[in-house]
């Protein structure tokens, strides 16, 4: 499936928006505010943050699962085009999804329930419905990684070779979709990213590995753009100096750092090396 490099200015329109959890949806909603951008938001019981009623120009609550619901409150709102942002809890597909007839008929025709290929197939139905879902950075693409050290401190000979060593690796898990993060420490894998999320991966790391460890996220190969890319925050740093993790390789340019200033200081004040990687392998 083509991605859509679509940008802000070209916008036009009402905007809809698939509100996950976290600031990125209430940073979308801001930034198309401030560009006069009518924002329809369709926001998640149980994950998105309630400070979207005060920054989206229409906001609808739906359960996890309530496609169809989804899709009548975008076309009844004259919505064209449609931007993902912000995450859902995966372990909830197992305990708390009410699908709706819409979903359960896309589930039942998805044999590989791997995230990519859900967020996919869900576009994808937009897409039939006329909505054109585009980047989920079409509003904010200074929040990608930089290339080189973002931190004071920078990586050590030694743990240059982690990076190295645990970077196709990434790559590798990242092309089977299982996940964007490993941790690895003395070019051993210590932990994988899977359902569970990059947080309880790097905790994870840290407990069997001990002090050191370097933690690797990177975009998967193929990535579709317009959805679940990478991204770091200061709970990203917090579990790395919690779990003893001393460098943080993400891709530049296709991994999401939010509160820029705010993770740098942090990272500093715990003698946490940050680095944007180029370049694919």
């Amino acid at each position: 499936m083509k991605t859509n490099p679509d940008s802000g200015s070209h916008i036009q329109g009402v905007l809809g928006l698939v509100a996950g959890g976290g600031q990125f949806p209430l940073l979308c909603a801001r930034q198309a505010r401030s560009q006069g951008i009518d924002v329809v938001a369709v926001a998640h019981h149980g994950e998105t943050d309630p400070e979207i009623e005060n920054l989206a120009g229409r906001v609808e609550w739906i359960h996890l699962g309530q496609l169809g619901k989804l899709i009548k409150i975008f076309r009844k709102t004259g919505a064209r085009k449609v931007l993902f942002a912000g995450s859902i809890t995966k372990a909830r597909i197992f305990r708390d999804v009410r699908p709706d007839f819409r979903a359960l008929n896309l589930w039942r025709k998805i044999d590989r329930r791997l995230d990519d290929q859900i967020l996919r197939a869900v576009a994808s139905e937009l897409e039939t419905e006329g909505l054109e879902v585009i980047a989920s950075t079409a509003l904010l693409p200074h929040l990608f990684a930089p290339s080189g050290p973002v931190t004071r401190k920078r990586p050590g000979r030694s743990q240059w070779k982690d990076i190295r060593f645990g970077w196709n690796l990434a790559r590798e898990i990242g092309r089977l979709d299982i996940g964007q993060c490993l941790v690895v420490k003395d070019r051993a894998v210590l932990a994988v990213e899977a359902i569970e999320g990059t947080d309880q991966t790097i905790l994870r790391g840290g407990r069997l590995g001990g002090p050191g460890a370097v933690v690797i996220k990177v975009c998967k190969p193929n990535q579709d753009i317009r959805f679940d890319l990478p991204s770091v925050g200061i709970r990203t740093v917090e579990n790395m100096k919690e779990a003893g993790a001393s460098v943080l390789a993400v891709q530049a340019g296709k991994t999401l750092i939010f509160d820029r200033e705010d993770v740098v200081n942090l990272a500093d004040d715990a003698g946490i090396a940050i680095v944007g990687i180029d370049g694919e392998d």
